[in-house]
């Protein structure tokens, strides 16, 4: 099964994990899902991530966070830029997300990080995701 989307598939598996209340996920691996997770924990949007081999496979598995009252970490995410419509950003152009409550996930020319990170770094960039 080939994805067009790897990125959307790893947000709608994050999103479906949460609803139902799932502890763990495993996606396919790829580099760009290892520092989106990176993002994430570094964050506190999600407990943990490691790198697994399963059935030959290599996955990414993720922990998801829940807080008192069994409170999601992540409320939701949204994928920004697609493959049929990408976004880019200047670093004046990143905005803040759900009023600096939520990040902003972009790809720069000096990899993955989060908004804020770029425009302290005066980056601009491919506008991945949000999440909050």
């Amino acid at each position: 099964m080939s994805l067009t989307d790897p990125v959307a598939d790893f947000m709608t598996r994050i999103r479906n994990s949460i609803r139902a209340r799932h502890q763990k996920l495993d996606v396919p691996a790829s580099k760009l899902k290892m520092e989106i997770a990176r993002i994430l924990k570094e964050e506190g949007y999600i407990a943990n991530y490691k790198a697994a081999e399963e059935n030959g496979r290599s996955v990414l598995r993720v922990y998801l966070k829940y807080g008192a009252n069994n409170e999601a970490a992540i409320h939701d995410l949204a994928r920004i830029s697609r493959p049929g419509c990408r976004v880019y950003v200047g670093r004046d152009q990143i905005k803040r997300v759900q009023s600096g409550i939520g990040i902003s996930i972009l790809t720069t020319p000096r990899g993955v990080m989060t908004g804020r990170q770029a425009r302290r770094e005066g980056v601009g960039g491919e506008l991945l995701c949000e999440v909050w």
